[in-house]
């Protein structure tokens, strides 16, 4: 909680002051919490996002920011997911880990390549400034 700058639990504090640091996004995009957190979204995208590419990154979007996202937006997160998909290509060795540690294994008859790519996807949607961010 110090890279975040929380207040002491022993004395009251009224307001928090706002910092940004380099520290904090390395936890954010490396701490087995956020990595779970981001294979839980993957998954969620997974089972309850459609069946197109599209519509799923336009799900996730949704969860993440609470508001309707621009085709822009959605275009985006369809090609980085495109993107990381045409990365891990069949090497199966290399998404397992991603798309199962440490949440566990995945359901029955579900990709691992699609988890895997849809958890760096999750990865980033956790990490965009609108989610992390309170406006």
């Amino acid at each position: 909680m110090i890279t975040f700058d929380a207040p002491e639990r022993s004395v009251c504090s009224l307001r928090r002051t706002r910092t940004n640091t380099p520290l904090q996004a390395l936890v954010t995009l490396n701490d087995q919490v956020f990595v779970e957190a981001a294979q839980a979204l993957a998954r969620r995208i997974l089972f309850e996002g459609g069946d197109s590419t599209a519509s799923r990154a336009n799900y996730g979007l949704r969860l993440a920011l609470t508001r309707q996202p621009t085709d822009q937006e959605t275009d985006r997160i369809a090609r980085l997911y495109e993107s990381i998909r045409a990365t891990l290509g069949t090497d199966q060795a290399k998404a397992t880990p991603l798309a199962t540690k440490p949440i566990g294994p995945l359901p029955a008859n579900r990709d691992v390549m699609d988890a895997a790519a849809w958890t760096v996807v999750g990865n980033v949607l956790l990490n965009l400034d609108e989610f992390l961010s309170k406006p």
